[in-house]
């Protein structure tokens, strides 16, 4: 599930198109900034420029240290509490706790993706987030989730360093 339609999602060429008339499709890519490349036996590529990459990564890290900031201040913090409902409906299922956990953490995420390149942190707290909600949301799942385990033994837990 992606959040927002991506600019590149209506315009579209086969694999088949790429390899047949490279320059071509280079020029459209060019001409829009990027196209998406579809492939039928594998996932989808997308064809950019440099500049539109470059031009979407200063953009991301702009949004993240601008969020982060706000974040560190009352009423910022605050206001992003406010909007979140907006972005992600489904944090009407949280709690106040969870509310400020997922903002602190999607936050944190944001920066991973855009400081370090870590772009699967931003779905994964999307993604465990919401899935929280949905158990939350669901008084059975909430109910089984919370049940105490008793005396089970689910045994030993490896960690990975």
């Amino acid at each position: 599930m992606s959040i927002a339609p991506l600019a590149f999602e209506s315009e579209s060429v086969s694999f088949t198109d790429l390899s047949r008339n490279p320059k071509a499709v280079a020029a459209r890519a060019a001409a829009l900034g990027c196209l998406r490349v579809t492939h039928r036996d594998a996932p989808d590529m997308v064809l950019t420029t440099a500049i539109y990459a470059e031009r979407a990564e200063e953009n991301l890290t702009t949004a993240s240290r601008l969020f982060l900031a706000l974040l560190k201040q009352d009423d910022g913090a605050k206001s992003l509490l406010l909007a979140l409902p907006e972005v992600f409906p489904w944090v009407r299922h949280l709690d106040a706790e969870e509310v400020r956990e997922f903002t602190v953490e999607l936050l944190e995420a944001l920066s991973d993706a855009a400081e370090l390149g870590a772009r699967e942190a931003v779905h994964r707290a999307i993604v465990s987030w919401r899935a929280t909600a949905r158990i939350n949301a669901d008084p059975d799942q909430l109910r089984e989730a919370l049940r105490p385990l008793g005396d089970v033994d689910l045994g030993p837990v490896e960690v990975h360093e």
